[in-house]
């Protein structure tokens, strides 16, 4: 790939970098840097130390007369606000509850939540203007249609929505983030992003709880001269900052037991996939994909991690040294930029503080957990094989599925959908990738799936368990397994570089309903969003 270079420009203390060329799919490149502060303000790996997002208390709670169902009640405001970053420098960001990440969800299955989501943000972003218009995704929740963040049912600024989700599937690491139509690619950047975490007996039993269980939310960015945020889209083509962050520090240190620990790793990057693995050569063990536990334990060295995924892992430090400092690098994929520190993600110090051995997930490394609905599936229940191609348009330079996108979406009225499955059908989705040197990693909302195969051959090991997202490769072409439950209505699926999702690499497919028939979950008018005249 080629790098665009442009002076940095600043507008309402956002920084920009303009998009010189496009990005060339010509392999991959590797820079110094892509930031614009100066060597003194940069930061170094290693110098900062790990934070956790703060769990969200729900305001109140209650139940469900419908069905008698606990159910929490969650406020959110999405605010703009300054964050410490980098060493001295403060960051403009927008963020849920004004923090990068937003604060982490933590609840059990069969607890519903109502999650109030409030719209205090500017009216324009200050970085290009555009209007600050929100909708929000639980990214992992079978949640319907008019509560599953469709990206243009908006909620405007003044404005609050409330979001129902079931939160009956099995345990899993979820996240919730912004997908306002056409502008999720730069919100999201900015700081709409957080983890959201169900439990359930089988996991609580089988996996490391509490400080033990750790979230990881991955990103990079690169920086203006004044410490704000700088973005180049490459004329749609993808973002890869310089600056590697975990839960918003950049390569920050974490001091561990010497026990095993469970990592709950989600790549929350606009645009960068990763590669991840230990500096000792030791491998992790997958025990969990973006739907839930995988029914065996996978051992790998490392794994291809692109936006939007989830994997739960084990990391044993038992056997290290007290002092000992291993870190978690990135060995990176085809077609990133990687620059002088990116191949850095974070690093563990092994500590000699007491371990409870009466913990039994201590030093338990399960290797049958469960399996799932979407595990248990059979190529022979599939009633359809519908095939799609993720590709650029080389005359608009659109990024398409089927030729399709969500404009032609838009044109149609919200009409136009690329299928038409059954409410509990099961189906077989191939997605071949024509775009050259790009990969793709393609989230299909509503369902879990299963991995049949790549290119003709077997999924990887890591990928062995439920997923919503499918890492969709340069020449690859992926075959999945899916049934589609338990709602009728209209659902999305895109590309997770953002960049490709808002221009315009997002197309719509309708459960359970004809073009004709009412749709009592029509996302774009079951559920409006509501003036928000509460306090501030």
């Amino acid at each position: 790939m080629s790098i665009s270079r442009r002076q940095v420009l600043l507008i309402g203390g956002l920084g920009v970098l303009g998009a010189g060329g496009a990005m060339l799919p010509t392999g991959s490149v590797e820079a110094k840097s892509a930031s614009r502060i100066s060597s003194q303000e940069m930061p170094r790996p290693f110098q900062a130390d790990f934070v956790q997002a703060p769990i969200l208390q729900p305001r109140t709670t209650g139940t469900d007369p419908q069905d008698g169902s606990p159910v929490n009640y969650y406020t959110l405001t999405e605010m703009a606000a300054m964050t410490n970053i980098l060493p001295r420098l403060r960051t403009p960001i927008l963020g849920y509850n004004g923090i990068f990440p937003g604060p982490t969800i933590s609840l059990d299955q069969g607890t519903k939540a109502v999650l109030r989501i409030r719209n205090k943000l500017p009216a324009v972003h200050a970085l290009d203007g555009h209007a600050l218009s929100t909708s929000t995704h639980l990214h992992g929740s079978a949640s319907r249609p008019q509560y599953d963040g469709y990206a243009s049912d908006i909620t405007n600024p003044g404005f609050y929505k409330d979001y129902h989700y079931p939160n009956f599937q099995p345990a899993r690491t979820l996240w919730y983030h912004d997908h306002g139509v056409h502008f999720t690619a730069l919100n999201a950047y900015s700081g709409l992003a957080a983890q959201y975490h169900m439990h359930d007996p089988m996991e609580r039993e089988l996996l490391p709880q509490g400080r033990f269980d750790v979230a990881l939310t991955v990103s990079d960015a690169m920086f203006a001269a004044d410490g704000s945020l700088g973005y180049d889209d490459n004329t749609h083509s993808g973002l890869w900052g310089d600056v590697i962050l975990v839960n918003g520090k950049p390569w920050p240190v974490m001091k561990v037991q010497k026990r095993v620990y469970r990592f709950r790793v989600l790549n929350c990057s606009i645009s960068r996939s990763l590669r991840p693995a230990l500096s000792t050569a030791d491998p992790v063990v997958v025990v969990g994909t973006d739907g839930g536990l995988v029914p065996v334990a996978q051992t790998v060295a490392d794994w291809r991690h692109g936006g939007a995924e989830r994997y739960e892992v084990l990391i044993d430090f038992r056997k290290y040294k007290t002092g000992q400092r291993i870190e978690l690098r990135n060995l990176s994929n085809k077609n990133n930029v990687d620059y002088d520190f990116t191949s850095k993600i974070m690093a563990f110090d092994v500590t000699d503080e007491p371990v409870d051995t009466s913990d039994p997930t201590w030093n338990r490394i399960p290797t049958t957990l469960t399996t799932s609905e979407a595990m248990s599936l059979r190529t022979g229940q599939s009633v359809a094989t519908r095939k799609f191609r993720v590709m650029r348009n080389d005359s608009t330079g659109m990024w398409t599925i089927n030729d399709d996108s969500w404009q032609d979406v838009i044109a149609s009225a919200y009409k136009k959908v690329c299928a038409e499955p059954a409410l509990n059908s099961v189906e077989i989705w191939e997605i071949e990738n024509k775009s050259g040197g790009w990969f793709h990693p393609v989230h299909i909302h509503l369902v879990d799936f299963q991995i049949l195969s790549r290119n003709g051959k077997a999924s990887f090991a890591y990928e062995r368990g439920p997923k919503d997202v499918v890492y969709v490769g340069e020449g690859e072409t992926v075959r999945l397994l899916m049934k589609f439950t338990p709602h009728k209505g209209l659902y999305m699926m895109h590309c997770h570089n953002l960049p490709h999702e808002d221009h315009d690499m997002m197309v719509q497919f309708r459960v359970g309903l004809k073009e004709n028939d009412v749709d009592v979950d029509d996302p774009m008018t079951a559920a409006r969003a509501v003036w928000d005249d509460g306090p501030e």
